[in-house]
């Protein structure tokens, strides 16, 4: 039976992310209903997307017993108001990262989700990429001895578009694209806590970070050195090396498709799109994260062991504690 999605937010994230789930059978995703902030806009979204209902509010899609989980793909700073909506009305999440604008936010939506028994993760789509999951396979056998150092940077141009900016949007290198540099280094470290977090960066005229340096200390004298750039374009790579060799994800490691190892490299193919164009690079890639939340819902389960809300917290933590030091307050961070 098909895992029956309602889609909040109509922006160009949940256009590649319905767009993803032409590469399934209709018996397996089905988006039911779209709904914006104007009626307007939803029925566009709708009628581009061949959805069959649209909304001109998030209220009342969340009210549809036609929709079984949402996907929420609206900027950072709505991503608390309009998850608790979904979730206070019964329905499982797929809420875009970060989950919350800093960890409050974080610990209020998963406290929900487990008190009123739904479905929630984040969408650190990486995590369900067929290269990551080599790269786990790798660690586990230990085919680069013991871990001792990682590298991950992430540099794109983020001037231009306002969510990245401003503060009052939840803007800023380290929740935009840093998110995928500490969900890297977790996954490797096995979602341990790091012994001490050394950071600092630079902020833009509107009080947010435009690029950050990072040190994450680990027991066992492991080193992670991760670096983030909202004005210029890095090489976009993460690294592990280890005792005997090391794992590469080559340009672009948070949608790879390819895995480099100390022996050779892995290619691995993209789902195949159905008529349908992807702003994002790699955004049919946003398939796989749909399918682990049909699997685990098909199962039972409330979270995915792939990308835990214990995690989440976690990344949330390390990443407050990198915009802090660097001196990034949010107005969320006040109340």
């Amino acid at each position: 039976m098909a895992l029956r999605w309602g889609i909040l937010g109509c922006g160009k994230i949940s256009n590649d992310f319905v767009s993803s789930l032409t590469t399934y059978s209709e018996d397996q995703h089905k988006v039911v209903a779209c709904a914006a902030r104007s009626f307007d806009s939803a029925k566009q979204f709708a009628e581009k997307n061949g959805i069959s209902k649209a909304y001109g509010s998030y209220e009342e899609l969340v009210k549809d017993p036609d929709v079984q989980v949402t996907y929420i793909g609206s900027v950072n700073n709505q991503h608390l108001p309009i998850a608790k909506l979904a979730m206070e009305n019964g329905k499982h999440v797929l809420l875009e990262k970060p989950m919350g604008i800093n960890v409050r936010e974080t610990k209020e939506l998963i406290e929900l989700a487990r008190a009123k028994k739904v479905f929630l993760m984040e969408a650190i789509w990486s995590r369900f990429f067929p290269a990551y999951q080599r790269l786990r396979e790798e660690l586990a056998k230990g085919s680069i001895g013991d871990v001792v150092q990682l590298t991950c940077n992430f540099g794109t141009l983020l001037t231009h578009k306002d969510r990245c900016q401003l503060k009052e949007l939840g803007g800023g290198t380290i929740l935009d694209i840093g998110i995928y540099n500490i969900q890297f280094v977790s996954l490797v470290m096995g979602g341990q806590r790091p012994e001490k977090i050394i950071a600092t960066g630079t902020l833009n005229e509107h009080g947010v970070d435009d690029g950050s340096s990072t040190t994450l200390i680990y027991p066992n004298g492991v080193t992670a050195t991760i670096v983030t750039n909202g004005r210029c374009k890095m090489e976009c790579d993460a690294c592990v090396y280890g005792t005997k060799g090391f794992l590469k994800l080559p340009n672009t490691f948070w949608c790879p498709t390819k895995l480099i190892t100390s022996n050779g490299s892995e290619d691995f193919e993209l789902p195949k799109l159905k008529d349908r164009v992807v702003n994002g690079r790699n955004g049919q890639g946003l398939a796989y994260e749909a399918e682990e939340v049909r699997r685990c819902l098909s199962e039972g389960l409330l979270e995915s062991s792939l990308m835990t809300l214990d995690e989440s917290l976690l990344i949330a933590e390390i990443m407050e504690s990198i915009r802090k030091q660097i001196g990034v307050v949010y107005p969320q961070d006040l109340q």
